[in-house]
């Protein structure tokens, strides 16, 4: 794993295991709120879609990470280290009974990873912190298992259900999953739970019957309201007992507030002698109190705005509910599987600091670009990203870690997008692509990156491979310095001429990677770059606008 040092500004994005990071960079008590939307046990996998070259979908995808847990001897082992660890004796019984329940297989292999997480997250908690564990059906009854014997049953809160999409079709065994369940817990009885934004604005348009029989009556300016009770529920008021327009009654106000409210056109007698009553209007209501059944936020369809091609991508305004009630501005909100940054791009709308965990890099570069064009590049002033290389030796640190992940994170450094998998590609380990006219079209760049032993001969077959594949040019990325050998074979490598201007440029050219670090980039012209983007926002409270 890649080292880090402690971040000394006030938001942190975190490349690696989530476990390890909360273990090793995340103290105690420290956190206001965590949300988490973990890989559920579904057999699928979680991809990034990349953008065709005419900004359709990709037919190809990158498996950020995939779904399907499987029991293991690394399983067995964190299994038996959670059982004879200093953790609650309920969390054991817990994990015992799914073993005799489910089995060795997948979902306790799952099970044991939650568990082992979900502890370390009510660690970092603070007491008045809460936690958000959004989840499908298929895990939630047990999840909520884990949840009670970690935080304690008296703390749960709600079991949210978010609807997802509506009923796809009739089924002939049962009926269609179109929700999912977000488990609510807060750490303590002094969790924050803050009331006021937990109401919906009235829609007038749609108001419900009952709403609509008790707010019947309009004013002069077509307000909607109701006439309510002045009648105080306390009998024995003597300073609040006083005659008012004809009629004495122990009422709720002062006589000198009840007269100027009066003038005001606020207090009514429909008829003399009557008792008078007071208008409340609805639009000064707090609104609708929002239930546990939450469908009202659409997720995101193929035109959304926020769109990024992540499939299981949340709504802003999903994450954004749940950071306005469950914290308050300043607070730090932590997103161990970080996924496309919708909690921390939230987050950050919101005025909350923000911690991110994702593992991969792919994960990382897309939060990072998301940021960046979201909220513009001074951004980068608010946020540390830590795990991925920033020097050489973190560089060959990632590669000894994972060679597929060095590969990808040393692609995207060039605005590439990373193979699809890290088998069968022939070499080739990423695509930039280059516009060669107004209508979309592009030319390809195949990127080969090699992180170990390096020769003259993989220069070599790069430079057939452009030519086979019709691509304009190649990049050469080695974390080795290239021998004068492998500088000769680019070097004869031929010249491509961009066609928009006639420029011209190597076929084939190699970069090191201490060279990208410190900022040199391959010439090339101008790229396009590989992720869908966020429309870009302002400020907090300001409208989205579609940059260019």
């Amino acid at each position: 794993m890649v080292r880090t040092t402690a971040s000394t500004k006030s938001n942190q994005l975190y490349y690696g295991d989530n476990l390890s990071v909360l273990r090793r960079h995340i103290e105690p008590e420290s956190v206001d709120l965590v949300y988490l939307d973990p890989p559920f046990n579904s057999n699928r996998s979680y991809n990034v879609l990349f953008k065709e070259k005419n900004g359709d979908e990709s037919p190809a995808q990158i498996e950020a990470f995939g779904d399907t847990w499987v029991w293991s001897h690394e399983t067995e082992s964190l299994f038996r280290e959670l059982l004879d660890g200093d953790i609650p004796l309920a969390v054991k019984d817990a994990l015992e009974a799914f073993r005799r329940l489910v089995g060795e297989n997948d979902v306790l292999a799952y099970l044991t990873m939650m568990t082992a997480r979900l502890i370390e997250l009510h660690r970092v908690l603070k007491d008045s912190g809460s936690i958000f564990l959004h989840c499908d059906p298929t895990s939630s009854h047990y999840l909520k298992i884990l949840l009670d014997a970690i935080f304690g049953p008296t703390n749960f809160r709600n079991e949210i259900v978010w609807r997802r999409t509506q009923a796809k079709a009739l089924m002939s065994r049962r009926l269609p999953n179109n929700h999912d369940v977000i488990l609510a817990y807060g750490k303590s009885d002094s969790a924050v739970w803050a009331e006021d934004s937990l109401f919906q604005p009235y829609d007038e348009e749609e108001l419900d019957e009952k709403t609509l029989a008790k707010y019947s009556q309009r004013d002069a300016e077509g307000r909607r309201y109701q006439l309510t009770s002045l009648i105080n529920p306390s009998p024995n008021r003597p300073n609040l007992t006083y005659e008012f327009l004809g009629v004495t009654r122990v009422w709720r106000w002062t006589r000198e507030r009840m007269q100027a409210a009066y003038d005001a056109g606020l207090v009514v007698q429909t008829a003399p002698g009557r008792v008078p009553r007071m208008k409340r209007y609805l639009d000064e209501q707090r609104g609708k109190p929002l239930g546990d059944v939450w469908d009202d936020i659409a997720p995101l369809n193929s035109r959304a705005a926020e769109r990024l091609g992540y499939p299981t991508q949340k709504p802003v305004a999903l994450l954004s509910r749940i950071i306005e009630f469950a914290s308050v501005p300043g607070d730090v909100i932590l997103d161990p599987f970080a996924g496309c940054g919708t909690t921390v791009d939230a987050a950050q709308k919101l005025g909350r600091r923000w911690i991110g965990i994702d593992v991969t890099t792919l994960a990382i570069d897309l939060i990072d670009a998301r940021l960046r064009h979201t909220y513009g590049e001074s951004i980068k002033a608010n946020y540390e990203i830590l795990g991925i290389p920033q020097d050489i030796t973190g560089a060959h640190s990632l590669f000894q870690f994972s060679p597929f992940e060095f590969e990808r994170w040393c692609v995207m450094l060039v605005d590439g997008q990373p193979n699809e998998k890290q088998v069968g590609d022939r070499g080739i380990d990423g695509v930039i692509r280059i516009p060669v006219d107004a209508r979309g079209t592009s030319q390809r760049v195949l990127v080969s990156v090699k992180g170990g032993s390096i020769s003259p001969a993989h220069v070599r077959d790069l430079i057939g491979t452009v030519e086979s594949n019709k691509a304009a040019m190649g990049v050469f990325i080695t974390l080795k310095e290239p021998t004068a050998a492998m500088k000769e074979a680019a070097n004869h490598s031929g010249i491509y001429s961009y066609p928009v201007n006639g420029q011209q440029y190597p076929r084939v050219q190699i970069i090191t990677v201490a060279e990208l670090l410190a900022g040199v980039r391959p010439k090339l012209p101008l790229t396009l770059l590989p992720y869908y983007q966020a429309r870009r926002r302002h400020d907090a409270g300001s409208e989205q606008l579609t940059l260019g």
